[in-house]
């Protein structure tokens, strides 16, 4: 009676336990470091569109909420996003929705994440420079 009562529990609490995803409070674009909230009634001309100055590389993790590097947790990969003419692209920039573009306003820093080192070229060339270095001084030395 006691197995039964405790696999009867067992399966109650496996069964109960329901997987939930993230709900985010805005759809957001993340841009050099910088979280923008993407205000999608607020559209762009064509006219006010600049160069083209990034695009969605990754995407959150959606039961952490954990992000790095150019990410969106509503845009695909891919996306692109443009400068607005007129406007620093400290304050607000462009993203590119179903051929037309909508405002996406500074709202703050993203935060750090470990990847957004892994997945700055410049620390991996550093990294690649420094190993062969190293390898080179061992070899040297050896020879001696």
């Amino acid at each position: 009676m006691k197995k039964i009562s405790l696999l009867a529990l067992l399966l109650i609490i496996i069964i109960s336990s329901s997987v939930e995803a993230l709900s985010w409070a805005y759809t957001f674009v993340v841009w050099e470091g910088k979280v923008y909230e993407v205000k999608q009634e607020e559209t762009i001309t064509d006219s006010q569109i600049g160069e083209i100055i990034g695009e969605v590389k990754t995407k959150p993790n959606d039961m952490t909420g954990d992000f790095y590097g150019e990410a969106s947790n509503y845009y695909p990969k891919g996306t692109k996003y443009y400068e607005i003419k007129g406007i620093s692209t400290s304050t607000a920039i462009a993203v590119e929705e179903d051929s037309q573009w909508v405002k996406a306003v500074y709202v703050h820093k993203a935060p750090f994440h470990i990847m957004n080192i892994f997945s700055n070229n410049f620390f991996m060339f550093t990294v690649v420079v420094i190993i062969f270095a190293v390898i080179g001084v061992i070899i040297s030395t050896k020879k001696v």
